[in-house]
C-alpha cells in the first residue's frame, strides 16, 4: 500500500483521511481492535470535537482523551491550599481564569470571591506585581499552575519581585511536567495506549528530544502535532504509519513552531527560578507521580506562599461524585461517567475536566451533545 509522504505532499485533508481510513482498517485486521491514539492535549481534543474531526474518522480508530490540562489534574487539596490563602487577612489572591472554578472539597475560588475574598483573575503574570506595587499594606498571591508552557511566565514574574525587591508578592507553585505524566500512565500496563499525539505548546518550550524515553523505554510512537484540523489529521497520519512499519520514533508535525531543543530562551529563565529534581506532584485522578513537580530554589524560597503564610497541607479529599480519575487517563469516555451532564455541568462542575476550557468532559458537553441534538432534531 502506497502512502502520502506526510513531509513533502500532504495533499488535501480529504486524501489523509482516506489514506488514514485505510492505514486504520489494515491495523484493525492485524489487530482485531481499533487503534488506540492517545491526544495528550486538551487543546487536541477541543479540536476534535469543535471541527467534527471524530464524525470523519472510521471506527477502526479510537481516540483516547489525555491528561493534558494542567486545570484539569489541579488536584483538590491544592485548590483547598488557594482558598485558605484567598479567605486570610489582606490577602488579594490572583489566578488565571480557568482556575477559578475548580471544585475542591472547600469550594472554588468563585465561591470564595463570592463570599468576600479579593480573588481576582489576570490574563498575566505580571499584572500580579503592578497589583503589589499598587497595595503594599497586602500579600498578593499568585496562584502559578500549569505545565512549562507557563513556567516561563512565572519565572520571569519573580525575577522581576527578586529584582524589583517586592516584597509582599509570593507565588502558591503547582507547576507540572508533561514526560513524567506520560511514562507514568504507560508504566500503569492497564490502559491501552498505541501511539501519541503529542503536545503543541507544551513543545514549543522544552522540545521534541524530551520524549525519546516514550520510543526507546516505552516502543510507542509520538508525533508532536500544531492545532489546526489538517495537524491534527496529519499527525495522526503519521503516528499511523510508523505502527503499520512497526516503528516507534518521536517526530514532530508541528516543525513550524517546535525545534528539537525547544525554547533556550525560556530554559534559561526556569533554569535559574526552578528545581526540576526530585520533586513529587499530586495529580488530580493520577495521585503521585514522581519527579513530575518543581519546586522554587532558595535564592527564590522567600515568595513561597506556602512558607510565607506557613500553610499545613490539607488532608487528600475523596475523589469527586463521578469517574474523573477514569476519564483522566482514557479508562472511561466523558459521556460513560454516570454525572456526565446531569449532576455534574458546566454551571454546576464537580469535576475539573467540566470546568477547563481544554477539558475533555467540556468538550464533550459543547461539541457532542450538540451535534447528538442536532441528529435527534433533524430525525423528528
Amino acid at each position: 500500500m502506497k502512502y502520502i509522504d506526510e513531509y513533502r505532499t500532504p495533499g488535501p485533508i480529504k486524501v489523509v483521511i482516506k489514506d488514514i481510513e485505510k492505514m486504520a482498517a489494515e491495523l484493525f485486521q492485524k489487530n482485531q481492535r481499533p487503534a488506540q491514539i492517545m491526544e495528550v492535549c486538551g487543546g487536541h481534543t477541543h479540536t476534535l470535537f469543535k471541527y467534527g474531526l471524530q464524525q470523519l474518522l472510521p471506527d477502526t480508530l479510537e481516540f483516547v482523551h489525555g491528561p493534558g490540562c494542567p486545570v484539569c489534574v489541579l488536584p483538590r487539596n491544592v485548590i483547598d491550599k488557594a482558598i485558605v490563602l484567598a479567605r486570610s487577612p489582606q490577602v488579594i489572591f490572583t489566578t488565571y481564569g480557568d482556575a477559578i472554578r475548580v471544585p475542591g472539597k472547600l469550594g472554588s475560588l468563585q465561591q470564595a470571591r463570592a463570599d468576600g475574598a479579593d480573588v481576582r483573575v489576570l490574563y498575566s503574570a505580571m499584572d500580579a506585581l503592578a497589583i503589589a506595587e499598587q497595595h503594599p499594606t497586602h500579600e498578593i498571591v499568585f496562584f502559578a499552575i500549569g505545565f512549562e508552557t507557563t513556567m516561563p511566565a512565572t519565572a520571569l514574574v519573580l525575577q522581576q519581585a527578586k529584582r524589583r525587591n517586592i516584597t509582599n508578592f509570593s507565588v502558591l507553585c503547582h507547576h507540572i511536567t508533561i514526560v513524567p505524566t506520560l511514562t507514568a500512565l504507560l508504566s500503569q500496563g492497564d490502559v491501552a495506549i498505541d501511539g501519541f499525539i503529542g503536545p503543541g505548546h507544551v513543545s514549543a518550550i522544552i522540545g521534541s528530544r524530551v520524549y525519546e524515553v516514550v520510543a526507546t523505554q516505552y516502543h510507542k510512537p509520538l508525533v508532536i502535532s500544531g492545532f489546526e484540523p489538517f495537524d491534527m489529521m496529519q499527525s495522526l497520519q503519521m503516528v499511523l504509519l510508523q505502527l503499520l512499519e512497526g516503528r516507534c520514533e518521536i517526530e514532530n508535525q508541528y516543525r513550524r513552531v517546535v525545534s528539537p531543543g525547544g525554547n533556550a530562551n525560556a530554559h534559561a529563565v526556569f533554569d535559574e527560578v526552578f528545581d526540576f529534581e526530585g520533586h513529587i506532584a499530586e495529580w488530580r485522578g493520577l495521585g503521585e507521580i514522581p519527579d513530575s513537580g518543581v519546586a522554587l530554589k532558595p535564592a527564590y524560597a522567600s515568595f513561597s506562599a506556602e512558607q510565607r503564610f506557613n500553610l499545613a497541607i490539607p488532608e487528600r479529599s475523596v475523589e469527586e461524585e463521578g469517574a474523573c480519575d477514569q476519564v483522566i487517563v482514557g479508562k472511561l469516555k466523558p459521556d460513560q461517567c454516570p454525572a456526565f451532564g446531569t449532576t455534574c455541568t458546566p454551571q454546576q462542575p464537580i469535576g475539573a475536566l467540566m470546568v477547563s476550557t481544554e477539558g475533555a468532559c467540556s468538550a464533550y458537553y459543547r461539541y457532542n451533545r450538540k451535534k447528538e441534538q442536532e441528529s435527534v432534531n433533524a430525525g423528528s
